[in-house]
C-alpha cells in the first residue's frame, strides 16, 4: 500500500478512516508463501514488485539464550565473525562485495535469533544468495582475526553498556528478573566471559547451530516464489542437512514468590528516573488472545503522550517529566511488560507511588470501551503502515517463523487483535500486574558515599538475593 508524496502523518489519517469504515475482519490471499527445501531450510516469499529490489534475510534458530554455559556473547561475537572469509571470501570481503553489487548489508543478535540481512537489485539475488549459503558452511577463523574481533565486542559493551548508567540499569534489573532462565543474560554477553573467547568456542557454537535444517531465508521484494525457489534450490538447497543440530533447552524460572528491587547511583544519570518490568506471556507461550490483549493493554497505559501514564504523571499530578510503557512479547519463552518514568521536581518514591495508582486503577476497573477502540485502531494503522516496507515485512515474517510462528499467525494478528473485549484486558491486567513478576529499580544521579569517587556505582537488590 504505497502512497508516493504522501506524509505519513497524512497516510496514517487516511489508515484510520479506512479502519473506521471497513468491516473487523478480512478474508483476503495470504501475502506470503511458505515452503521447505528438502534439507529442510523453511523459504518464505514476500512479493512486492514496486521496485526492483530485494531483501534477503538468513534467520538461523538461535541466540543468545541457547549460549553454553560460560561463554555468553558467543552468539554475538560469531555474528561479528561471520563477516570474516571463507575459501571463496577473502577477509573482510563480504561486505565490499555487496556493496560493489550496489547493495548494502548488515546483521543482529537477539536472545532467540541471529539474523544477516542484505538489501539488493533483483539481479543479483542469485549471487548474494551463493555467498550467503557459502558462509553458512565454509567459515574460516584465524587466532588472529579472533582476538582482533574480540576487542570489537569488548569496546561495544564498553561504549554502549559500560559508560551507560541507563544500559547498566537495564541490564542488572533483566538479571534479577529471571531466576534461572537465560534471558537474565546480557545478548553483548558479560564482560568477564566475552575477555575468554575463543576460535574453539566459536567454531563450536558455528558447528552446533549453523545449518540449513535450522535455518530461515526470508525474501521480500520483486521476486515471486517460483524465482526464488530455483534460486535457493540451487544455492541452500545443494548443502546437507546437520542430523547433530542442537535443539533448544532452556532451564525454566520456578514461580516467583517476591518483587525485587535495585538501585544503581551514578553521577552521569542525568535526572532520577524510575524503571519497572513484569515477567509476562509471548506470542508463543500466553493462552489465545492474551498476547494481543497485553499489546492493547499497554497501548492504553504507556504509549503516547494520550497514555494514562503519561497524562496521569506527566500533565495532571506534574510528578514526572515523561513517562511510557510498553509490551515486548516476540520471544520464544517469556514476554516482558516495561514501565518508565523520568522524575520531574518530585521524588522517585512519589513518581512509583504514582505509577502505581495508574496501574492499581487499570487492574480494578479496567478500560473504556472508547479507550480499547482507539488502542485497536492505532495498533491495526501501524500494522498497515509497517506492511509498506519491504525490509519490515522480511523482518516480521523472519522474526516470528524464528519462535515457531507461522505466515497464518502474522496475517492474522489484526483478526485476533480485533477480538480483544475490555474484559479481556482488564483480566491481562489484573493476572499479569502481578507485583511478584516483576523488577523495579531506580537511576540516582549521585555517587556512593564509600571512597570511591564520582564514578562509583552500585546496585541494591533489598528483597531477594539475586544471580549477578
Amino acid at each position: 500500500m504505497h502512497m508516493p508524496g504522501v506524509s505519513r502523518s497524512i497516510f496514517t489519517l487516511v489508515v484510520f478512516l479506512m479502519l473506521a469504515l471497513a468491516p473487523q475482519t478480512a478474508s483476503a490471499a495470504p501475502r506470503a508463501s511458505a515452503f521447505k527445501l528438502s534439507n529442510g531450510m523453511e523459504v518464505i516469499v514476500i512479493p512486492d514488485h514496486r521496485a526492483p529490489v530485494v531483501t534477503h534475510m538468513v534467520w538461523y534458530k538461535v541466540g543468545s539464550a541457547d549460549e553454553p554455559k560460560g561463554t555468553s556473547g558467543i552468539a554475538h561475537f560469531l555474528e561479528h565473525l561471520m563477516f570474516k572469509s571463507t575459501d571463496k571470501i577473502a577477509v573482510g570481503d563480504f561486505s565490499k562485495i555487496i556493496s560493489r553489487l550496489g547493495g548494502e548489508d548488515n546483521a543482529f543478535t537477539g536472545q532467540d535469533l541471529t539474523a544477516y540481512h542484505q538489501r539488493i537489485a533483483k539481479e543479483r539475488l542469485g549471487t548474494l544468495m551463493e555467498m550467503e549459503a557459502d558462509r553458512m558452511v565454509n567459515l574460516r577463523l584465524t587466532d588472529d582475526e579472533v582476538a582482533t574481533e574480540r576487542q570489537v565486542i569488548i569496546e561495544e559493551r564498553r561504549s554502549r553498556i559500560d559508560n551507560n548508567p541507563a544500559a547498566r540499569l537495564d541490564e542488572q534489573m533483566s538479571a534479577a528478573l529471571y531466576l534461572a532462565h537465560p534471558y537474565g543474560i546480557p545478548v553483548i554477553g558479560w564482560a568477564h566471559e566475552m575477555a575468554e573467547l575463543s576460535r574453539e568456542d566459536a567454531l563450536k557454537f558455528y558447528k552446533r547451530y549453523y545449518a540449513p535444517n535450522n535455518a530461515i531465508l526470508v525474501v521480500s521484494g520483486d521476486v515471486t516464489p517460483e524465482e526464488v525457489k530455483k534460486l535457493a534450490e540451487e544455492t541452500y538447497g545443494k548443502i546437507p542437512a546437520n542430523p547433530d543440530v542442537d535443539t533448544r533447552n532452556r532451564p525454566q524460572d520456578p514461580p516467583h514468590a517476591v518483587p525485587r528491587r535495585l538501585t544503581l547511583k551514578d553521577p552521569r544519570a542525568g535526572n532520577a528516573s524510575f524503571h519497572r518490568y513484569y515477567m509476562v506471556p509471548s506470542y508463543v507461550t500466553g493462552k489465545p488472545g492474551e498476547a494481543e490483549a497485553l499489546e492493547v493493554l499497554m497501548k492504553i497505559v504507556g504509549d503516547g503522550a494520550t497514555s494514562r501514564l503519561y497524562r496521569s504523571l506527566v500533565v495532571d499530578k506534574k510528578v514526572a517529566a515523561t513517562a511510557r510503557g510498553g509490551y515486548s512479547g516476540s520471544s520464544l519463552d517469556s514476554g516482558t511488560i516495561s514501565l518508565y518514568a523520568v522524575a520531574g521536581n518530585e521524588d522517585l518514591k512519589t513518581v512509583e507511588d504514582a505509577v502505581d495508582a495508574v496501574l492499581d486503577d487499570v487492574r480494578k476497573n479496567g478500560v473504556t470501551e472508547l479507550e480499547l477502540q482507539r488502542a485497536k485502531k492505532s495498533l491495526t494503522a501501524d500494522f498497515i503502515y509497517q506492511s509498506d516496507n519491504q525490509a519490515t515485512l522480511a523482518r516480521r515474517y523472519g522474526w516470528s517463523a524464528t519462535i515457531g510462528r507461522t505466515v497464518a499467525d502474522v496475517e492474522g494478528w489484526p483478526d485476533a487483535l480485533a477480538k480483544v473485549t475490555a474484559d479481556d484486558v482488564k483480566k491481562a491486567a489484573a493476572t499479569y500486574l502481578d507485583a511478584k513478576n516483576s523488577v523495579t529499580g531506580w537511576l540516582l544521579p549521585e555517587a556512593e558515599d564509600d571512597g570511591k569517587g564520582a564514578g562509583g556505582s552500585s546496585t541494591e537488590q533489598p528483597a531477594v538475593h539475586t544471580r549477578s
